[in-house]
């Protein structure tokens, strides 16, 4: 333990070092009395040892990637003059790309004589090029500043020719990679490899490759999956190291562990979730005085058992949050702890952070308590059992089903409860929604698979009054800890989500006022500039619109038009929930930002939170914050592609038969259609009646001038399953004229 604590130690100081050195080099170009330097003479000027001289160019690319240095054409390093921007490469099929600039309302885009040796991910340095008659700013790639993709995942095969292959399966990639016959590694055609990228090629050179791994063949089970894991570098086993710490630490809550701790096992309290969940993260219980609810949101204390600093610790902030692909969870903690002690299970005792809310009438949180606490979950209930008990209110006594009446004579005893958690959802639900709080309401699918991993069905995922009592808890909870430690002034994560950005806000108002719809917009100033919307306009559109043909297009293009929530050191609001402060604080066993902050929280209830530890969160939040936003985008790619491979795999028994269903977009290329069972698949333009299509973008209409037939989102229509391909998760339909 002792080692451990001086190599912790050692790993503090090694970063606050590196901070430091940063401040230096960039206090260094700012001054007006700097030259530009290359970098050995940047390490002669700041004295930098020898050994010392691959940190220094480690912190001159990591200066580079954040925007404040520029690099000239020989190699000297200089203050950014604003004409030269870093960012993501995201390359197109087509050849051309596009770079993603932090903090930029729109992508760069790159023609393809622009893009030179750059490759999808790379992190790049661009100038920006005088405006063009295209509507979107272009910039040409001067650098390329660090590969973003070291290895790919595709399909081996051999050529006549003596060579190979591999078709990666990352489709954004405009060409194959070429494998050597000595770098083949014993793959053959149709073999599912892994490809590390020897040379990334140029213009008018693909990229070479040798084989490193080979997953199987592509029709073997599982495989299609294991490709999906291997193409995101996500982690699967957990290091023996890590699992052995898990096992050590995870021990029964004892008398020593429960000191000092709020007792609250005597309070009635329950987990909701789903039949199949087994990290069991958070628990609720309600009580009602005749004036005022008393919630309480009771979330596992999972710093109790994963230390700063620790292999668990620095395995979770690895992985950010757990992927939930379609046959399988790859966890942020080994199940030792998130189906272990730090799971609530029924009848134990387990160490939590509770927030204990008092509720008015009116939804308005009059007082709180942060505070740690030993809990016993009395009830173990799942959203389908509350579900039904609930809903057995509103029937008459000699229509509830067996179901029903086992299920109200095992909980008698907790109906009371959830009666007053159903009456405390609907006044917190009715506060949100007053204040402008958006509900997308998109169904989600369930995909079920039988023990060979092929999909034997797809349904939607209907939300219930259980699913919306527990969000509502959940989300009461997120913003009274924010608010708490927004106004103490002390370093922490939030969950922001910034306003849209005015043109694409005003594009959307453009796109439904063909719909006879509008919204308004306001500037800073109050008055109707068109700068900014309310989070409340959203919200009246989204109500107009129900039950309309034309609902499911309008919801995606306004929740497209909003930017992407993500963790933040800044508070800067949450539009969609309508709210000023927001943070996670409800899952520590499946999301690194809620572990985090349950540290900040101890050590602030501890009196612990000193001016040393404040500047010590405040050094290492931001890439805290950071990472844990991108982990989150590659685990919900990840979870997407899993999803369509499945739909894909599953329509190919239903190719040849029709079903009913609904136009969900419409392109130049094309219709989209969206099944009951939430698989979309494209009729192609060229299979639609008629010759001549015109795409009006304005409307989203797709119209032959001679037929005058049209098809707009929202139509009810008729498909035939021309094909499934599982290699490009798409699904092909042609229109079954009635």
């Amino acid at each position: 333990m002792e080692k451990e604590n001086l190599l912790s130690n050692q790993l503090h100081e090694d970063k606050d070092a590196r901070g430091k050195r940063k401040e230096v080099i960039k206090a260094l170009v700012r001054d007006p009395l700097y030259v530009p330097m290359k970098e050995k003479e940047l390490a002669a000027l700041l004295s930098v040892a020898k050994e010392d001289r691959e940190e220094l160019r480690s912190i001159l690319q990591e200066l580079l990637a954040e925007g404040e240095l520029m690099v000239t054409a020989r190699g000297k390093y200089q203050k950014n003059n604003g004409m030269i921007l870093t960012g993501t490469f995201l390359s197109n099929p087509k050849g051309f790309g596009f770079v993603e600039v932090e903090g930029r309302e729109e992508d760069l885009f790159i023609p393809e004589e622009y893009v030179g040796s750059a490759f999808h991910k790379d992190t790049v340095q661009v100038a920006l090029l005088p405006p063009s008659k295209g509507r979107r700013q272009e910039a040409k790639i001067l650098r390329i500043l660090a590969r973003g993709i070291t290895t790919l995942v595709g399909t081996f095969e051999w050529s006549k020719k003596n060579y190979g292959f591999v078709i990666p399966d990352l489709s954004k990639l405009p060409c194959d990679v070429f494998v050597d016959k000595d770098h083949a590694n014993g793959a053959v055609t149709g073999s599912k490899v892994v490809v590390e990228i020897l040379d990334y090629g140029g213009p008018k050179k693909n990229p070479e490759g040798k084989v490193t791994e080979i997953l199987g063949h592509l029709d073997d089970p599982g495989v299609d999956i294991l490709s999906i894991i291997r193409g995101h570098n996500l982690p699967e086993a957990f290091s023996e190291k890590v699992t052995n710490q898990a096992i050590r630490v995870a021990k029964e809550v004892s008398e020593a562990d429960r000191y000092g701790r709020r007792d609250l096992r005597d309070v009635t309290m329950v987990t909701i979730d789903s039949e199949d969940a087994k990290d069991l993260d958070d628990a609720v219980s309600v009580d009602f005085d005749g004036s005022h609810y008393h919630l309480g949101v009771h979330i596992a204390d999972v710093t109790n058992y994963v230390q700063e600093n620790s292999a668990l610790d620095h395995e979770a902030l690895e992985r950010g949050t757990s992927v939930y692909l379609v046959d399988r969870v790859i966890p942020m903690l080994p199940h030792t702890l998130s189906n272990g002690i730090c799971s609530l299970n029924q009848g134990e005792d387990r160490l939590s952070l509770s927030c204990l809310m008092t509720v008015d009438l009116k939804g308005e949180i009059t007082d709180y308590e942060i505070c740690e606490s030993v809990i016993s979950v009395d009830r173990r209930m799942s959203y389908t059992v509350v579900s039904r008990l609930l809903a057995s209110e509103d029937v008459p006594q000699e229509e509830w089903d067996q179901d029903t009446v086992r299920d109200r004579e095992t909980y008698s005893e907790l109906l009371p409860m959830f009666l007053q958690m159903r009456d405390l959802s609907a006044i917190l639900r009715a506060k949100r929604r007053k204040r402008g709080s958006i509900d997308f309401d998109f169904p989600e699918c369930k995909i079920t698979l039988d023990q060979e991993g092929h999909p034997i069905s797809i349904r939607p995922y209907e939300r219930n009054v259980a699913t919306d009592l527990i969000e509502d808890f959940m989300l009461a909870a997120n913003e009274t800890v924010a608010s708490h430690f927004y106004w103490l002034e002390v370093p922490f994560v939030y969950r922001i989500h910034e306003v849209p950005d005015a043109d694409r806000i005003q594009r959307l108002a453009a796109f439904i006022s063909g719909f006879g719809l509008s919204m308004k917009t306001l500037g800073r100033n109050g008055k109707a500039s068109g700068e900014e919307i309310h989070p409340k306009e959203i919200q009246k559109l989204l109500a107009k619109i129900e039950g309309t043909p034309e609902e499911a297009l309008i919801s995606r293009l306004a929740l497209r038009s909003m930017k992407q929530a993500k963790y933040s050191v800044e508070c800067a609001g949450h539009f969609g929930l309508a709210c000023k402060y927001y943070c996670h604080f409800t899952s520590p066993i499946r999301r690194y930002p809620d572990l985090q902050i349950h540290r900040i929280i101890k050590e602030q209830l501890r009196g612990k939170l000193t001016e040393e530890r404040i500047t010590h969160y405040q050094s290492i939040l931001p890439q805290v914050a950071k990472h844990a936003s991108e982990m989150e985008r590659r685990a919900d790619e990840a979870e997407r592609e899993t999803d369509k491979l499945k739909k894909a795999e599953y329509m190919e028994q239903f190719i040849g038969e029709c079903f009913e269903g609904v136009v969900s977009g419409v392109t130049a290329w094309g219709v989209y259609v969206e099944l009951p069972n939430t698989v979309e698949g494209l009729i192609h333009i060229s299979k639609l009646p008629g010759d001549f299509y015109y795409y009006n973008e304005a409307v989203c209409e797709l119209t032959d001038d001679y037929s005058h037939r049209s098809f707009r989102p929202g139509m009810k229509v008729k498909v035939c399953v021309d094909g499934s391909d599982r290699f490009t998760r798409t699904v092909d339909f042609s229109l079954v004229e009635e």
